[in-house]
């Protein structure tokens, strides 16, 4: 597909920072619809940023292409109904607003587990926002659920992790005994096959990390 229009809310994110990054890069796409809480530290001539405020959210542009990477931490929330108003409820609106403006495809940035009957609360949240996206009428829907992620996040004002440093850790000393899919994953690998996978996507697909890791760069 080439003259593309594409939408990334999260874009001064781990992940977002990488999709957007391959998508500026990227000949095939005109324009690049950012929505956020705040501007990313780039610019471009293909770059739109739009800040806003997820809980009223102005009509979006209209776009081939959605990218939902918002997400944070109960701790850097503050609480569980902060956490799920921007896990949950940000990206979902993000997700309506899109479809309303005639987005046909759509990738989510997810985590490993994600389940909405889960009893883990962070689970929890994650499958819930899975499962209201797939029941949205999106011509194709692509879900990435990566393991723990690999990135500079002081790079981005972010603090570190303390189950990504054990797990980087453990990676080291036991990754060969470690399954593909629960090993840490570069956060540019997850962005990379989202980019491959999104712009044909055709009904639901999930990605594991295992299928992930190493994906090519798009341009």
């Amino acid at each position: 597909m080439t003259n593309r229009t594409v939408i990334i809310a999260g874009a001064t994110g781990l992940v977002g920072r990488e999709l957007l990054r391959g998508l500026l890069a990227d000949p095939a796409v005109d324009q690049v619809h950012v929505v956020g809480r705040r501007a990313p530290p780039v610019a471009s001539p293909k770059l739109t940023a739009h800040v806003v405020d997820f809980a009223a959210l102005p009509p979006l542009p209209r776009a081939d292409e959605l990218y939902l990477a918002l997400g944070t931490t109960i701790k850097v929330a503050g609480s569980q109904a902060a956490f799920r108003a921007i896990d949950h409820d940000a990206n979902l609106a993000v997700a309506k607003a899109a479809l309303a403006s005639g987005t046909t495809r759509v990738g989510l940035v997810s985590a490993m587990g994600a389940d909405a009957a889960s009893s883990i609360f962070y689970s929890r949240v994650k499958g819930e926002l899975e499962d209201d996206l797939s029941a949205l009428p999106f011509g194709g829907l692509v879900i990435a659920r990566p393991s723990l992620l690999v990135g500079a996040r002081a790079e981005l004002g972010q603090p570190s992790r303390s189950g990504e440093e054990w797990g980087n850790t453990l990676n080291k000393i036991f990754g060969f005994l470690i399954p593909a899919n629960y090993k840490p994953i570069e956060a540019a690998d997850v962005a990379n096959a989202l980019l491959a996978n999104v712009p044909s996507a055709a009904g639901k697909r999930v990605l594991l990390s295992g299928e992930m890791r190493g994906a090519p760069k798009r341009a």
